[in-house]
């Protein structure tokens, strides 16, 4: 059994967004401050809360339109730090996730693009498809885990479950 670059990446972005979606909800309803929560982080040297949820969208729909233009590059704008407006974003970013087409995606294969950071002179050169998997893919589990991690840390009553959000099993 073959999988496309579609199957490998976009239906469990979807899954995530949308889990992600939930843990805002359930952070909205646990009576800590949404500023304390937006600027929350595991550790001094990380980025808070609002910049994980963000990164999200980043390497998920961001990613998509850097394969598009054949340019990635971070996204360094300010994070919001109202909850809804992080869960909106987020449901924005599952609804572009669900638009996308099969073969749009997989005609990304053996394309050429590039991460660029300017403010540190950085450009690295990538096929399409590795930047995906090997770039973008991790930093969206990574900033998905900190998040979901934060909130935990915070109190917010969240399971493991609510971090996969729904599973794609046989009998749905």
């Amino acid at each position: 059994m073959s999988f496309s670059l579609y199957e490998a990446i976009v239906p469990t972005m979807i899954q995530i967004l949308q889990a992600g979606q939930g843990w805002i909800a359930s952070a909205k309803s646990c009576g800590i401050a949404e500023e304390e929560l937006a600027q929350t982080r595991l550790i001094e040297d990380m980025l808070p809360f609002s910049y994980q949820a963000r990164s999200m969208i980043t390497h998920s729909v961001g990613a998509i339109e850097g394969a598009r233009k054949g340019s990635f590059s971070p996204d360094l704008e300010e994070a919001p730090t109202d909850l809804e407006t992080m869960r909106l974003a987020l449901g924005a970013a599952e609804n572009t996730m669900r638009a996308l087409s099969k073969g749009e995606v997989d005609s990304f294969i053996d394309g050429e693009m590039h991460f660029t950071f300017p403010a540190r002179e950085i450009d690295i050169p990538f096929a399409t498809e590795d930047f995906l998997l090997s770039f973008s893919q991790p930093n969206f589990f990574f900033h998905a885990t900190t998040a979901y991690g934060i909130l935990r840390m915070k109190g917010v009553k969240l399971g493991k479950t609510a971090f996969m959000g729904q599973l794609r099993t046989t009998l749905s």
